[in-house]
This record gives C-alpha cells, sequence and structure tokens, in this order.
C-alpha cells in the first residue's frame, strides 16, 4: 500500500442502489484514513436513492483522476437514473483507463462500464438479474454468471447487493493486507466468500468466520506475530484460560486446534516472503517463526504434497 491513503472515487446519481453504495465505502472507512480517502462524486451534485433518500453535496465528475486511485461504481436501478446514467458512461469512457487507476463495480454498475467499452475482452460479472443485459451491452465482454467478484487486470466486477461488501474486502486484503481485511470482516459481521473458481482462501482469512471474541483475540495476537516463541500455554495465558479450555474452544469455534493454526499463518508467512523477497532461507525461517531452513523445507514439501 502506498504511504498517502489511496483516492476512492465513489460515483453516484439517481436510481442509486443504497446499499450496493453503503456496504463498499463502510468496509473501506473501517480499513482506515490511513488507507483510503473516500470521494462521492456524481453528475449532480444530489442524487435520490431507489429507498427515497436523497445524498446531497456530491462533488463534480473530476476532468480527470491520476493514479494511484479506484473508481467505485454501485448499482443503479437500469432506467431510473435518467440523464445521469449517460453522463458517468460518457465520463468513465474519457478518464478511463489511466495508469495505476481501478476500476470496481458493484451490480448493475458493471453496465456503466460494459456501455463504455471497458469490459472488451476481460473477464465480469455482475447481479444475475443482470447478466445478459450485459452481454448485450459489451458483446466483446466474457460475463460469467454466478461469481460473487471477478479481476481482470485494474478492473474489479461484483454481483449485487451485498457482493459489494465481499468485493471490498478483497480490494482491501490485495492493498493494504489480509489481516485488515479480516479485522473489517470480523467488525462488519460478515463471512469471506468467493466465486466458485477463485483460488483457495487464504490462511490469514480461514477459520476466522466466528463469533467467539476470545478465540478472534488469540489469532489476532498469533498474525500479529507469527514469530514470536508461542506455545499453547502461552496462548492460553492471553485470555486467562487453561490449555485444554482454549483447545475445545479452538475446535468448537474455528474447526482447527490453536497449534494447526498458528502453523497455517506461518506457512502463510513464509510462501509470501519467499515469494516477494530475496532473502536466504535461514532468514525467511526466522521471521516466519520456524526453528530453522531444515524445518521450513520439511514443513514446505509437506504442504505442496
Amino acid at each position: 500500500m502506498n504511504a498517502s491513503p489511496l483516492d476512492v472515487w465513489l460515483i453516484v446519481t439517481d436510481g442509486l442502489l443504497m446499499l450496493d453504495l453503503a456496504g463498499p465505502a463502510e468496509a473501506l472507512r473501517m480499513a482506515g484514513v490511513e488507507h483510503f480517502r473516500l470521494h462521492f462524486a456524481g453528475p449532480q451534485a444530489r442524487a435520490t436513492t431507489l429507498v427515497g433518500a436523497t445524498l446531497a453535496d456530491l462533488a463534480p465528475l473530476p476532468d480527470q483522476i491520476a493514479g494511484p486511485a479506484l473508481v467505485l461504481v454501485p448499482g443503479h436501478e437500469p432506467g431510473s437514473d435518467g440523464a445521469g446514467g449517460d453522463a458517468i458512461v460518457a465520463w468513465l469512457r474519457r478518464v478511463l483507463p489511466q495508469p495505476g487507476v481501478q476500476l470496481a463495480t458493484v451490480c448493475a454498475g458493471a453496465l456503466y462500464a460494459g456501455r463504455a467499452g471497458l469490459l472488451d475482452g476481460r473477464r465480469c460479472t455482475t447481479h444475475y438479474a443482470h447478466t445478459q443485459d450485459l452481454q448485450t451491452l459489451a458483446p466483446a465482454a466474457k460475463v460469467e454468471a454466478g461469481r460473487v467478484f471477478v479481476q481482470d487486470g485494474p478492473i474489479w466486477t461484483s454481483a449485487g447487493v451485498t457482493a459489494g461488501i465481499d468485493l471490498a474486502l478483497q480490494l482491501i486484503a490485495t492493498l493494504v493486507s489480509p489481516q485488515c481485511a479480516a479485522d473489517v470482516a470480523r467488525r462488519l459481521v460478515v463471512y469471506f466468500r468467493r466465486g466458485g473458481d477463485d483460488p483457495q482462501l487464504s490462511a490469514w482469512f480461514l477459520h476466522r468466520n466466528h463469533l467467539h471474541p476470545l478465540v478472534h483475540r488469540v489469532q489476532e495476537q498469533l498474525a500479529h506475530d507469527v514469530a514470536a516463541d508461542w506455545s499453547l500455554e502461552t496462548m492460553a495465558e492471553l485470555v486467562y484460560v487453561t490449555p485444554r479450555h482454549l483447545t475445545r474452544l479452538f475446535r468448537e469455534h474455528a474447526d482447527v486446534a490453536p497449534t494447526a493454526y498458528l502453523r497455517l499463518l506461518r506457512v502463510a508467512r513464509a510462501q509470501s516472503l519467499l515469494a516477494d523477497s530475496h532473502l536466504p532461507m535461514e532468514r525467511v525461517a526466522e521471521l516466519s517463526g520456524f526453528g530453522s531452513a531444515r524445518d521450513l523445507r520439511r514443513v514446505l514439501a509437506r504442504v505442496r504434497q
């Protein structure tokens, strides 16, 4: 993530499906103002949502967007957006693509991107009720039905409504960190969901879809310092329970033993260091909590089997 916050432009016009905007916006806000700076803009200064609420003081659509930045277009009911929809399409066509600028759409927001020609030749998705409309509007797009979200290069598209939150969580995981995304998901009390063909969940996400505060507290401490000298006893001391009771809580609520969960995190940390750095194996082992490079190699070999 950049040292300064990433500018996120959320594009609004009449006929807005409120949750398509509020869900991703709240997730990005919870990730922290040090990571994302939100701007709400539209063709008009005011927009009436489908629930009847009016959003006011919207900024005008910017003449240009310099990267790094993210443009997020939430869903609007087709036919209820008036001239605003045409204005958004023309604006998208004019300002995108730009180096360092990513585009994310929620629900029928993909229809705007499709009309602007931004999805030509790209894999994409939208709400199941709009997949045929999207394919008609963007015949050169590779529309995939039944997906929660799809990324193709700098363009992210998602299915409707709550899938916008899933998309925002994945953006946070990609642009900030998986741990930050896991923390936001817990605050939102939502599960991580992935499309059927998406890669397996990161180890940082696994076993976090529960609401037990003591288990979450231990998981957070382990994630923040995987290389520490953790034992089952020191984990249990964090939350003032016995090792036996902590193991029972983990198995009941996270469906994994505490020591097995720690091993998953350490492997994930080691794999990340090996992929993104040129550190020697001994240093990678040290930073990820393994006793030696030999131990790390042995564990990685078992993982690959």
